[in-house]
């Protein structure tokens, strides 16, 4: 009866499919199952992994004045770099994935503060390491400033946003390196910091309206059987050398393909990306939230938020962008009735950003791709600002400390 249906309807050729479909059912169908039932697994002993693990939130109060350039920062995350993702056993059997981070900087009406999450067991690393560099400051752990807001969009409003690089991975931002942060001596109201414009933006924020900026970071590595993938993912540094040599042929003026026929320009931008081949890197997302109750909100602080991390960016070389908005695919009244969708889009990006989720479940590449940066273009984004940064309100500690703590592990 149901092949008579068919052929009402249906060409030969879709009819012949719908035979072989139904004689190799016994072929395809455990296919399909175990394929099921295997997602379902991994997502199960993923899931339970992730809970195991616990996690911390270290709060970053910084000295009155930070002779340290972003350097230490690049060393800092340097060290928290691990790729290895553990045994066939631990993976398949165990659930672990490769361990993550959140670097973070909040505005909460106005008061500045700089915060590392990550998992329970690289607290202790995480402090030595930021202690090793900045033996001034203080690293105190917190309550999860996150889990105590509630976002409502009856009462509410939010401008969120995750970003994406404009170029190809191989491509770097302009570094503190370019900003010439890297030199010895120079007078600090002679330095220009690009984090300065972040600050400033947080700590323009009046009582009531919050802003936080997350950016996740994970091991950069070619996954393989290790992530549970069947098929190798290339590393980004295969993309970074094909880029140089197209540069360098495709680009070149007229004659043989030669370094000596770039313009400087195109100098320059292979110079970076070799150097950043020389640095470890890190698969990356970054998110932003302003959100506020209604009365309190001011519409244009989400493109104030956007403005002040344009300077990260060259036309030679990479910038970052927002790719993905609250209100994408909302454009006109009909797209979204009583704003449900937009609503709900606010709701997830507050839970995604609560659970720090991304690279795995429940958010894994939720509305986005990860992008890779290295360790030198995190630091240039997150790193304790020195006193060009005149932010009143940026939390600091009001006196030196002599040494970090005697009892951290070395």
């Amino acid at each position: 009866m149901l092949d008579s249906f068919f052929s009402l309807f249906f060409s030969e050729n879709i009819q012949t499919a719908w035979q072989l479909i139904k004689d190799y059912v016994y072929v395809w169908m455990p296919i399909v199952l175990f394929a099921l039932f295997f997602q379902l697994y991994v997502r199960y002993i993923r899931t339970k992994w992730i809970i195991n693990q616990g996690w911390f939130l270290l709060e970053l109060r910084l000295p009155k004045e930070v002779r340290r350039s972003p350097a230490a920062m690049e060393l800092v995350l340097h060290g928290l770099f691990e790729p290895v993702v553990g045994t066939y056993l631990d993976v398949f059997f165990g659930g672990q994935v490769r361990y993550w981070f959140s670097l973070e900087m909040v505005s909460l009406g106005g008061e500045v503060h700089f915060y590392i999450w990550g998992q329970k067991a690289w607290k202790n690393i995480v402090e030595t390491r930021i202690y090793s560099q900045y033996p001034d400051a203080e690293v105190v752990e917190v309550e999860d400033y996150a889990l105590k807001a509630h976002y409502d969009p009856k009462t509410m409003k939010m401008f969120g946003a995750q970003m994406s690089l404009v170029k190809a991975d191989a491509y770097p931002i302009k570094t503190y390196i370019d900003y010439g942060l890297d030199k010895v001596g120079d007078e600090e109201e002679e330095k220009i910091d690009p984090l300065t414009p972040v600050t400033e933006f947080l700590g323009s924020l009046r009582p009531g309206e919050q802003c936080w900026i997350q950016i996740l970071i994970q091991s950069h590595r070619k996954e393989g059987l290790e992530d549970i993938h069947f098929f190798r993912t290339p590393a980004w540094q295969e993309g970074a050398k094909k880029v140089i040599q197209d540069i360098i042929e495709k680009e070149a003026l007229e004659g043989p393909p030669s370094m000596l026929n770039l313009t400087k320009t195109q100098q320059d931008t292979i110079n970076a990306i070799q150097r950043s081949l020389d640095k470890h890197a890190y698969d990356t997302m970054i998110r932003v939230m302003y959100f506020a109750k209604k009365e309190d909100y001011d519409s244009i602080k989400g493109m104030g938020l956007i403005g002040s991390i344009r300077q990260f960016g060259s036309n030679n070389l990479n910038g970052i962008r927002p790719k993905w908005f609250t209100s994408t695919g909302i454009a006109y009244p009909w797209q979204d009735f009583r704003g449900i969708r937009k609503a709900a889009h606010q709701t997830e990006l507050m839970d995604a950003y609560k659970r720090r989720s991304f690279f795995n479940i429940p958010y894994k590449n939720w509305n986005g791709k990860a992008f890779v940066m290295t360790t030198e273009e995190l630091a240039t984004i997150f790193h304790p600002p020195g006193t060009v940064a005149t932010t009143p309100s940026l939390t600091r500690v009001s006196s030196k400390k002599g040494e970090a703590p005697s009892n951290l592990p070395i």
